[in-house]
């Protein structure tokens, strides 16, 4: 997900998106353990989206 995606987004919004992508890593991490996961990077993709928008949350929050 870009920045400027994120930057655009609301604080509810952002949630939302963290609890969809949560859900798809869950999805992810068990395709990968049963070796059904083709593209093993979307993983790392994922993980990093989650992480990019707990930040912008908890900065927001913060202000």
């Amino acid at each position: 997900m870009k920045l400027y995606k994120i930057k655009e987004m609301s604080t509810v919004e952002m949630e939302k998106k963290v609890e969809e992508l949560e859900k798809e890593l869950a999805l992810l991490v068990f395709r990968h353990k049963n070796r059904q996961l083709d593209k093993v990077m979307k993983l790392r993709e994922v993980k990093r989206d989650i992480a990019r928008l707990k930040t912008f949350i908890h900065q927001a929050k913060e202000e």
